[in-house]
């Protein structure tokens, strides 16, 4: 059975009921509604060739049509009959009848050549032979899609578009043109660069060769090989940049100098501190005792910035002078606190301090040098080097203002009255105050006014002996920073490693370029 619940049946069973079965006859059918009708416009409308049900052979749309005799029953009026669908058209559907007539009767199957089956030109779809063709479907016309790049002409027909329209040619003589191109100016010579000076080369080997030793537990001792900053403000340029000596990268030792660059506060009233420390030698924790050198000096400097700026404009030389004596000593004592705490000798754990306090407001010209222990201060100007470091002064000399709180007499006001009023009571016993001893050297002081076309150079004393020593590390330096334009970071840091034959310490130089 079926899905709709029909009893299936064979083809000799439809085919029987279909032309045993009585029927009703009830009214003479019309013309044009015969079996031979029916087939000759479905034949027309369908295919060109379709099997004859009469003779069983195909034959063109327009075949034949075979005659036959009507039953006297079925006679035909030929006022009544159709006409002919045209060729390609399809089939008319008839109208439908007034009256009651007889049903529809399919026409008689026939037998195909091809496949034995009985076929007529309606079938149901199951019975369709598998090779019977799909009828055609609509397809879309497909748009050639455009080519990805515009077609090219032949060479032959090529266009060219000139760029210009042309000239006319002139009547007057020709004109010679000149088709050499314009001279470009020369690049200005490389500056050069020489790998050291003097008459022989180093001993040791001018890379680093190997490592300083570290503990596990103490990584954050480490100095790195080179350091290197620098900055622009106001009317000048700073460089700085410090680099282990070749002796200790041989002995794989580490760098005893230490840098400091620090800016405090924002705008013209900011301050730029640059410091320098260089380590005792043969000490193995002498860089540590430089780097706690540069920190402590730089708190302290960092918490007055805004009364040391503020002198440094004015110009007090006699306050600045006290003051950053005052802060020097101030550190000092907490190295020798330091180096207690250590267990080791305040000689030992030390370090040579040098600063310099630059103003970061544009008018302001005063360079202001400060620091114990060696090293050198230079000033580059009219392409000569000059020394302009500080004289030591004599042993019983005194310099400077009395520092408050070691021996300085009391502040008074203006008119010359004490600040505290004089109640004629006793006055409490003091605890007594030692005075840290004094360092190692005296305390070094210089405050300056720069020129437009200066060179301030502040170094440690890996490069202050060689310069003094060696003419010509002085005249290649000159003839480097000579020009209107300071060096970059990288031209400094291969200018502060020209080497020098006897000469292997760490090497820490700060300049300041004046515009």
């Amino acid at each position: 059975m079926s899905q709709q619940g029909e009893r299936r049946t064979s083809d000799d069973d439809w085919w029987t009921r279909l032309y045993d079965e009585p029927a009703p006859d009830n009214a003479p059918a019309k013309a044009g509604d015969t079996l031979d009708d029916r087939f000759d416009s479905a034949a027309q409308a369908v295919s060109p060739a379709v099997p004859d049900p009469r003779s069983g052979r195909s034959g063109p749309r327009h075949a034949a049509r075979v005659p036959q005799q009507p039953v006297a029953s079925e006679r035909i009026d030929p006022a009544d009959r159709p006409p002919d669908p045209m060729p390609g058209a399809a089939p008319e559907t008839p109208p439908a009848a007034t009256g009651p007539r007889a049903p529809w009767q399919p026409p008689a199957p026939t037998a195909s050549p091809d496949t034995g089956r009985t076929a007529s030109w309606w079938e149901p779809a199951d019975s369709l032979p598998a090779t019977a063709p799909p009828p055609p479907a609509y397809e879309p016309r497909a748009i050639p899609e455009p080519p990805s790049e515009p077609p090219t002409a032949p060479p032959e027909v090529a266009a060219v578009t000139p760029s210009e329209p042309p000239v006319p040619p002139e009547s007057g003589p020709p004109t010679v043109v000149d088709a050499a191109p314009p001279a470009e100016p020369e690049p200005p010579a490389p500056r050069p660069r020489t790998a050291h000076v003097g008459d022989g080369p180093p001993t040791y080997d001018p890379e680093p060769t190997a490592l300083p030793f570290a503990r596990p537990d103490s990584l954050g001792e480490l100095v790195a090989d080179t350091v290197l900053d620098g900055a622009r403000y106001g009317s000048y340029v700073l460089r700085a940049a410090s680099v282990r000596g070749d002796s200790a990268r041989y002995r794989g030792e580490p760098r005893r100098d230490a840098l400091l660059t620090a800016r405090f506060g924002n705008g013209p009233d900011a301050l730029v501190l640059v410091a320098v420390a260089s380590g005792v030698r043969a000490v193995g924790d002498a860089h540590l005792a430089a780097a706690d050198a540069c920190r402590w000096i730089g708190g302290a400097i960092g918490r007055s910035h805004a009364r040391l700026a503020d002198d440094i404009r004015a110009g007090r030389r006699g306050d600045l002078k006290s003051g950053l004596h005052r802060l020097t000593d101030r550190s000092y004592g907490r190295l020798r606190a330091r180096a207690a705490e250590l267990g080791a000798e305040p000689e030992q754990y030390t370090a040579s301090l040098r600063c310099l306090l630059l103003s970061a407001d544009p008018s302001c010209r005063t360079r202001v040098f400060f620091g114990v222990g060696h090293g050198g201060l230079f000033r580059l100007r009219g392409g000569a080097w000059q020394d302009i470091e500080p004289a030591l002064p004599e042993p019983g000399e005194v310099s400077g203002e009395p520092v408050v709180g070691f021996g300085s007499a009391p502040a008074e006001s203006v008119e010359g009255d004490r600040l505290t009023m004089d109640l004629h009571t006793v006055e409490p016993v003091r605890p007594f105050i030692d005075a840290p001893p004094p360092p190692a050297e005296p305390f070094r002081f210089r405050a300056s006014v720069a020129r437009p076309g200066d060179t301030l150079l502040l170094c440690s004393g890996g490069l202050a002996e060689p310069l003094r020593g060696e003419p010509a590390l002085a005249k290649e330096l000159a003839e480097r920073w000579a020009g209107d334009e300071p060096p970059g970071l990288a031209a400094f840091l291969a200018d502060t490693q020209l080497r020098v034959k006897g000469y292997a310490d760490d090497r820490t130089a700060v300049a300041v370029w004046e515009a």
